[in-house]
């Protein structure tokens, strides 16, 4: 029974929430980018918003580029640059401890503002809180890992989810056997970490789309001409 729940957790519904990931926000994107916003606060708490967004932000950035990385590029790659795997486990604990705590401050601040504001409470919708505090739950559990990591400094650990990240994304299911006899913190760390995946298309989080790299590729600028009697945009 064990073996059948971790097949189906770690197995199948990695595959699912990727999918939704995938397929829903394509969908959002072409249809609906004017719902991904929350009402507008920014006026309220300015200064809380702009440092909680900033440290958020940077630390959010640290933590996806390690775990992608860190996740993702294939063992030999480590094994040919001498990184051992014992030094990448002391690497990802120092990065990812730093940046996670960056990023709990930031976020501390950001849900502190948007519940306790009397203000910025009425103008919150339930998906804006949830949000905040899905990500708040999954940034603890990968905070608290640190403490199992800590005792596993020959890297064995992270070698198994690597094998079972890679194994995922080659399309092996029975990649699930990797995690099977990992820590239950890690293995919750990884269930949240998938279930954002899947709800990301229906929260906020689909802003990430709205990123100004996009205007990377625009054919020409907007153009205003100023006049005696006004600014006025050319046609």
């Amino acid at each position: 029974m064990l073996d059948y729940i971790n097949y189906a957790v770690f197995g199948w519904y990695p595959y699912l929430a990727l999918t939704v990931f995938l397929l829903g926000s394509l969908v959002r994107f072409d249809r609906e980018q004017y719902s991904w916003r929350s009402g507008s606060s920014q006026l309220l708490r300015r200064r809380q918003l702009m440092w909680g967004s900033n440290l958020f932000h940077v630390g959010i950035l640290v933590i996806f580029l390690g775990h992608f990385f860190g996740l993702l590029t294939p063992i030999w790659v480590f094994d040919a640059i001498g990184i051992s795997h014992g030094a990448k486990q002391v690497m990802a604990i120092v990065v990812g401890g730093v940046a996670g705590i960056v990023c709990f401050v930031g976020l501390s601040m950001l849900l502190h503002r948007r519940l306790f504001d009397p203000r910025i409470r009425r103008t919150s919708s339930f998906g804006d809180i949830a949000v905040l505090i899905l990500l708040y739950a999954q940034l603890i559990l990968g905070l608290l890992t640190i403490t199992v990591s800590l005792q596993h400094l020959d890297g064995e650990e992270m070698v198994k989810f690597m094998r079972w990240a890679q194994g995922i994304l080659t399309l092996q299911p029975s990649a699930s056997q990797y995690v099977a006899d990992a820590a239950p913190i890690f293995r919750a760390h990884l269930f949240l970490g998938l279930t954002i995946f899947l709800v990301f298309p229906f929260t906020r989080l689909v802003h990430i789309w709205s990123a100004p790299v996009w205007y990377l590729g625009r054919q020409g600028y907007q153009i205003v001409r100023t006049t005696r009697r006004g600014v006025h945009p050319a046609e």
